[in-house]
């Protein structure tokens, strides 16, 4: 496993950038790429990715990298877990190619000024709270689509509006990519996993179980027939109690993200949520498959 930047060499003597983009000519053109990006603090469903993207792709490159430019200044940045020495034994044994260890202060020099602005997709659900986000995750994905130049790239479904954005965004853009959608990975009791769940409390981690729970009572009701998309959404919402501070939860169009009030049978919707448990904020959301 190749892992950028390279150990027991300074910033001196070489550029990660530049180091990435050898190590990219140096694959001939038959081989198929696969870019698994991450903030780190990997667990079982970024395995899922890197599995996914092993048994699809010749190389697996895998990106750690805290974003900056997608965090508020009062939000989690600075907690956010960081944990390089297991994700590098995790990448290890998933038999990931490369590791990119991303740079800040090569990432973002003094003086960087580009921004990227999704408006109609990004200004609602999580971007009502964090205006900031999605912009700053696209550009760190556009920037890696270029240093990479990757095939395929894995995102799992779990960030529901992110992956919907960097789609529009790949399209708009033509970009040269294929986007994988990967199912999202529970915990046995329904949670979804997220490196944000090791900062839940133990009283936290099992209140946090009524995300889950809401979304697939509303999803049986769906089964069952329902196709009103404000009864499912107060089939949801009788779950939730004060111990949850609710930030949203909307049935939306599985495309464009707009609020549905009728569901069609055929086409089928997804349920988003997110809400801060215990001082953590966690998202999650359900698709309710066509009948």
């Amino acid at each position: 496993m190749k892992i950028l930047p390279e150990p027991n060499r300074s910033a001196s003597q070489t550029s990660t950038v530049v180091q990435l983009r050898n190590w990219r000519r140096g694959i001939s053109a038959d081989k198929v790429i696969g870019l698994v990006p991450t903030m780190g603090a990997l667990h079982e469903g970024h395995r899922s990715l890197i599995r996914r993207a092993r048994e699809q792709c010749d190389l697996v490159a895998l990106t750690i990298f805290v974003n900056p430019t997608q965090f508020a200044p009062d939000e989690d940045f600075s907690t956010y877990p960081r944990t390089h020495e297991q994700d590098l034994e995790i990448a290890r044994a998933e038999n990931v190619d490369l590791v990119y260890l991303a740079n800040t202060e090569e990432l973002y020099p003094a003086g960087f000024a580009t921004l990227i602005d999704l408006p109609a997709l990004s200004q609602r659900l999580c971007g009502i709270s964090r205006p900031h986000f999605f912009a700053g995750v696209s550009l760190i994905v556009l920037k890696l689509f270029h240093l990479f130049e990757p095939d395929k790239t894995y995102f799992g479904e779990k960030d529901y509006q992110q992956l919907v954005i960097i789609e529009q965004m790949t399209r708009d853009l033509d970009l040269d990519v294929e986007i994988v959608r990967c199912p999202i990975v529970r915990e046995p009791d329904g949670l979804a996993l997220s490196s944000r769940n090791v900062n839940l409390s133990a009283a936290a981690r099992e209140d946090a179980q009524v995300l889950s729970r809401s979304l697939f009572l509303a999803r049986q009701r769906w089964q069952a027939g329902e196709v009103i998309a404000t009864h499912l959404r107060e089939e949801a919402l009788r779950s939730y109690g004060t111990e949850v501070d609710l930030d949203y939860l909307e049935v939306l169009d599985r495309d464009s993200l707009e609020p549905l009030v009728y569901i069609q049978p055929e086409r089928g919707a997804v349920i988003c949520v997110a809400a801060n448990v215990g001082g953590v904020r966690l998202i999650d959301n359900i698709v309710l498959e066509p009948h």
